[in-house]
């Protein structure tokens, strides 16, 4: 009964480079540590990492069921891949996910999906990881899906997924832009849609150059959202793509429970961040939707604070 599934994410650390889980083309065999649980009827997802001072930050979307709206944590990581400080660093009107960080010319920025708002948007750090601010030179061209950046032969480059459509085609559309520099003018690929399967195309997590390809994680949604992570092999230009399928990666059987699907492998340095989740049954957030939608008729929803 697919109305009272709920799906449990919950974020954890592969212990290996991202070559390496290529290489092998599993993630069964690594080791891994889950981060902790945040609470009943929310999760952390989404995770992308970056280093600072020999410490790792993870950032990730941080999500209630209660009501609906995710914001942007970062977690700061022990050397045991625990984390001994988290705090929100973005919070908007509308939801926010998939917060990408990125260091370009000496600053860091972020991009997290917030295509409810009706476009995609750039932050840069302001004197720290905690404080991000618009970053107004940016410009992209649609409010794209899970964005996912990296600069690759001279060129940065975008792939994302288009917002609207049905839902298939927002678990299931690869498009890409490229620009000279971060903040744009960006250009629409005119291959695009590159690619177009529920089996692997809406991206999932970070982008790596490879060999001379780029590897791109995407989301195998086949069945459920977020069943696996498929690798896709990528070379690129302004004018032409081929795309080559590579490995499935399911989660591994180390973190079970979270074994019913993985939908973000991100590269950050020596180790690569997962979300992994367990689908739970039961109308538990389903009565928090009743409640939200009566509150909402009375005007009288208190907002849920991370």
């Amino acid at each position: 009964m697919p109305f009272f599934r709920t799906d449990h994410w919950r974020c954890a650390v592969v212990d290996a480079p991202f070559a390496d889980i290529v290489s092998a083309g599993t993630l069964e065999g690594f080791p891994v540590t889950a981060l902790p649980e945040v609470g009943a009827m929310r999760f952390l997802a989404d995770p992308f990492g970056l280093w600072r001072d020999g410490a790792l930050h993870v950032f990730a979307e941080a999500y209630d069921y209660r009501d609906r709206h995710g914001v942007i944590v970062r977690l700061k990581l022990n050397r045991d891949f625990w984390p001994v400080e988290q705090r929100v660093v973005l919070r908007t009107a509308t939801h926010l996910s998939y917060p990408v960080p990125i260091e370009a010319d000496g600053e860091a920025y972020l991009l997290p999906e917030a295509s409810k708002s009706g476009r995609l948007s750039l932050y840069r750090a302001q004197g720290s990881l905690d404080s991000w601010a618009p970053c107004e030179e940016f410009s992209f061209p649609i409010a794209a899906i899970d964005a996912s950046p990296i600069f690759h032969d001279g060129l940065w480059w975008m792939f994302y997924t288009p917002p609207g459509g049905t839902k298939a085609s927002r678990q299931g559309t690869l498009c890409a832009a490229w620009a000279e520099n971060l903040t744009g003018p960006w250009t629409e690929h005119p291959a695009n849609p590159l690619l177009c399967d529920r089996a692997g195309a809406r991206p999932g997590g970070q982008p790596v150059s490879l060999g001379g390809a780029i590897i791109l994680p995407v989301q195998d949604c086949v069945g459920t959202y977020g069943a696996a992570v498929r690798l896709l092999h990528l070379a690129i230009d302004r004018e032409r793509v081929e795309i080559r399928t590579g490995a499935r990666l399911a989660a591994p059987s180390a973190l079970g429970p979270l074994t019913d699907g993985l939908h973000t492998l991100s590269a950050a340095g020596d180790v690569t961040l997962i979300d992994v989740k367990r689908v739970g049954i039961g109308p538990g957030r389903h009565w928090f939707d009743l409640r939200r939608a009566v509150a909402r008729r009375s005007g009288a929803m208190p907002p849920v604070r991370w």
